[in-house]
């Protein structure tokens, strides 16, 4: 599972602790906005009750008291229901029996006892207080309240209170995404500058001043990258510097060579054989001195100008005696692209030196394109390359497949990593993969080239 990013799982952790802390506090002024109500109804309840039960007592002090008159006296309103249990009767202002049930029989039993008692019913589903008022001991006063407009409002305030909850959570998310936008800023200039860095761009720094609670961080950053360019820009110098000093005398040994190769119909058979392996390991020799000051250079960013890669991919298989019919430009494709020519003409070139030294030789080359990336593609018949091996064998030194296969193989173990070097300087990456139907496919990515 892939795990969440910085800046998403901070906005989370506000948005989780912003809701815990507002349902937490929505909880607590609920409980106690709701027993607040509750205990200011139950108050009200009971001195409406003890009021309309001194009515009643009055009412019923006569010779011959007329109950139901007595009930229909009562200013109750529509919340409250006045019920009158007397003699073992039950009297109300009008006939609804449903009233009288829904008194709880303890409650009943309480009041009879001579004690004033209340307690929470629902009535016909709605909730009701009953408070229950002993007259005599053959009378008690009950009236019924209905709570049925304060538990909407205990509906309305939950809703609000939740409402408030998941808007504060939601506050807390923005606040959390917005915190770490600014506050990851910091690390996104690092980011781009290193990135710049690794596409060979050793000029990228960081402004010590931006923020200065990373001064420190920003000061150590720029001290390795000088460090890092002084490195790189010694080792490319030392490369040059012996490639050229090497020049000289493999040009002395070449034409020494050359000499002796003109007069080898003068020499016996073991001199001549070894004058020829003089010969081609000085012409090694000179393609790993050339490789290894086209090496030194190719740290730099690609110069890019419009370049005719297909003219240029012809001119490498004509370099090589093999049929510019390899070539081929997919649909859609210009043949311009953006792309610094030396580096190109020098993949391509690679590549197919690698095809016919390896591969049996070069099966197609293709020039196709994803979004604005243009892919060189070079296919060979050889016997592929092990999965293992596919990474190593951009790296420089590697000699290739054969030494794997063949054992020492012929080049000079430079060609695939200046493909890679040249793929890098373009912002893009050289892979090989399986070829279908057999042999290998060498893809060279170079993003930004096409239009």
């Amino acid at each position: 599972m892939r795990r969440l990013g910085l800046r998403t799982r901070v906005a989370a952790a506000f948005a989780v602790g912003a809701l815990l802390l507002s349902a937490s506090m929505a909880l607590v002024s609920y409980e106690l906005t709701r027993q607040s109500l509750l205990d200011d109804r139950e108050r009200i309840a009971l001195r409406a009750a003890y009021f309309d039960a001194a009515v009643v007592h009055a009412g019923l002090d006569t010779d011959s008291p007329d109950v139901v008159e007595v009930l229909r006296s009562l200013d109750t309103g529509g919340s409250r229901r006045p019920v009158l249990h007397l003699n073992g009767e039950w009297y109300a202002r009008t006939a609804d029996p449903g009233t009288t049930a829904a008194i709880p029989a303890e409650l009943r039993r309480i009041v009879a006892a001579g004690e004033p008692a209340v307690q929470r019913v629902r009535v016909a589903g709605q909730p009701a207080l009953v408070v229950g008022v002993p007259l005599s001991s053959s009378a008690a006063y009950f009236e019924v309240n209905s709570m049925r407009e304060l538990e909407q409002t205990f509906q309305v305030l939950a809703l609000a209170l939740t409402t408030v909850a998941v808007l504060v959570a939601g506050s807390g998310a923005a606040l959390g995404w917005y915190a770490t936008r600014h506050g990851l800023r910091p690390l996104t200039a690092v980011a781009d500058a290193a990135q710049k860095i690794a596409a060979g761009d050793f000029t990228a720094r960081l402004d010590p001043a931006t923020d200065p609670d990373l001064t420190r961080l920003s000061s150590s950053f720029n001290q390795m990258v000088d460090q890092l360019a002084r490195r790189i820009e010694r080792d490319r110098r030392f490369a040059a510097d012996v490639s050229h000093e090497l020049r000289s005398p493999l040009q002395t040994l070449a034409a020494a060579a050359s000499v002796l190769a003109r007069r080898r119909e003068h020499q016996d058979d073991r001199t001549a054989t070894a004058a020829g392996l003089v010969a081609d390991e000085i012409d090694r020799f000179q393609r790993l001195v050339n490789d290894l000051i086209d090496l030194a250079r190719s740290d730099q960013p690609a110069h890019r100008a419009p370049v005719d890669v297909v003219e240029l991919a012809e001119e490498a298989c004509h370099a090589y005696d093999l049929p510019v019919s390899l070539v081929h430009l997919a649909p859609g494709v210009p043949p311009t692209w953006h792309v610094e020519r030396r580096r190109i003409a020098q993949v391509l070139a690679n590549l197919l030196d690698n095809a016919v030294t390896y591969g049996a030789g070069p099966a197609a080359v293709r020039l196709c394109r994803d979004g604005d990336t243009g892919v060189i593609e070079v296919d060979d018949d050889g016997p592929g390359v092990p999965v293992e091996d596919r990474e190593a064998i951009f790296d420089r030194f590697v000699r290739g497949r054969a030494a794997h296969t063949r054992g020492a193989g012929d080049g000079t173990g430079l060609g695939l990593a200046l493909v890679a070097q040249h793929a890098a300087a373009h912002e893009g990456h050289a892979t090989v993969v399986d070829r279908p139907g057999g042999g290998a496919r060498f893809r060279v990515a170079l993003p930004g080239s096409l239009p």
